[in-house]
């Protein structure tokens, strides 16, 4: 079985190596420097430089494997998915594009592919929680927070991105979509904060982002959901601040002979701010609630950089879920052609149940209430 991960970067590059250790592996990237830092753990993974964003090159890129996983910015998801597709390819994608991937389904069934989408820790895991109790009881509301945070709170920012920092800002400035009382409704991000406890980390903050995704059209009859993203206390006024300033803006400034968008200088900068050091300390914490008529179901999650494979927690519980369910396909526990966002697999309990046990032999552990 022959797999093909487009994208090496810190996720990317920690599913190339779980699937290294069954699969024949090649991964893609234009940087040099991600493909090397994944020779280097793993020599026996196959690299190729490539600029991803030729998407009329897929075909022929692709033709060798059997499965293709793409962990590309979600700028450019929806392209590379559609490629992917196009070339006839099994495919799990973690690439969060804004685009509704369930356009694709067409051409999926067209192609004879399954396509497994938003496969990460969330959307992902709990979209595949959320599948399985709406398959089980009557769901009247489902509640998600998830924060990636590092472990010394550094100022201002007190963050760490451990993915790509263009499609963090995109979080903070999409606006996002809930649904109260079986309508959907749009808030602006960061809004509605909340201060919640958890146990390893003190008190957190949380406030709306578009987390929901495809939810909101395969479970619009649940009459209540939210998505909420977690940060340190102080986080939201600082990043609501850089907003209200104009650091997000897309409309070019003119400065001397020069003409730059204020976010293409934002986001330039806050790479290197919000870089995540290939070692640094980190942790995921999630907790999803699903509430029925008569019980109300909890899973908690709480997860730390691994110093063993010096893999940071967010690939691990983002890329473990996704090689999961690229181990689903090739051990045809999940056969349908088309696009499946995970709550529609998360109803069949094999799969369900396969997930929760593949992330524990991994020490990604979660636990029901």
């Amino acid at each position: 079985m022959t797999i093909a991960v487009l994208g090496a970067g810190m996720v990317g590059r920690a599913i190339a190596l779980d699937l290294a250790k069954d699969y024949s592996v090649t991964s893609f990237d234009l940087n040099k420097e991600n493909l090397l830092a994944l020779q280097q753990r793993n020599s026996a993974v196959q690299t190729v430089i490539a600029d991803l964003s030729r998407f009329g090159e897929y075909k022929n890129w692709l033709s060798p494997f059997d499965i293709v996983v793409t962990a590309v910015p979600g700028f450019m998801g929806y392209k590379t998915l559609e490629a992917v597709i196009q070339a006839g390819k099994n495919v799990v994608d973690i690439s969060f594009f804004p685009e509704d991937a369930l356009q694709l389904d067409k051409l999926a069934k067209e192609k004879g592919v399954t396509a497994i989408t938003d496969c990460g820790v969330a959307p992902g895991m709990s979209n595949f929680i959320i599948g399985r109790y709406n398959a089980v009881m009557k769901v009247k509301a489902i509640e998600c927070y998830v924060g990636g945070l590092p472990k010394e709170r550094k100022p201002p920012f007190q963050y760490k991105a451990p993915f790509s920092p263009v499609d963090v800002i995109q979080e903070y400035i999409r606006p996002a979509r809930l649904v109260e009382k079986g309508t959907i409704v749009t808030k602006p991000a960061l809004s509605e904060r909340e201060i919640m406890h958890f146990d390893k980390t003190g008190e957190l903050e949380a406030f709306n982002t578009d987390g929901l995704r495809s939810l909101l059209f395969t479970m619009d009859h649940i009459p209540d959901m939210k998505e909420k993203t977690l940060r340190y206390p102080g986080h939201i006024d600082l990043i609501m601040s850089l907003q209200q300033a104009g650091f997000f803006e897309t409309t070019p400034l003119h400065i001397n002979d020069t003409s730059i968008s204020p976010l293409d200088f934002t986001s330039k900068l806050l790479v290197n701010e919000w870089k995540l050091g290939e070692e640094e300390e980190e942790f995921t914490v999630m907790k999803v609630i699903v509430k029925g008529e008569d019980k109300t179901v909890e899973y908690d999650l709480y997860d730390e950089y691994d110093p063993v494979t010096k893999t940071s927690s967010m690939a691990r519980t983002t890329g473990y879920t996704c090689t999961a369910a690229v181990n689903l396909i090739t051990k045809g526990l999940f056969t349908e052609k088309g696009v499946f966002p995970p709550e529609l697999i998360g109803d069949r309990k094999e799969c369900f149940d396969f997930v929760l046990a593949y992330l524990k032999e991994r020490n990604v552990n979660w636990k029901r209430s």
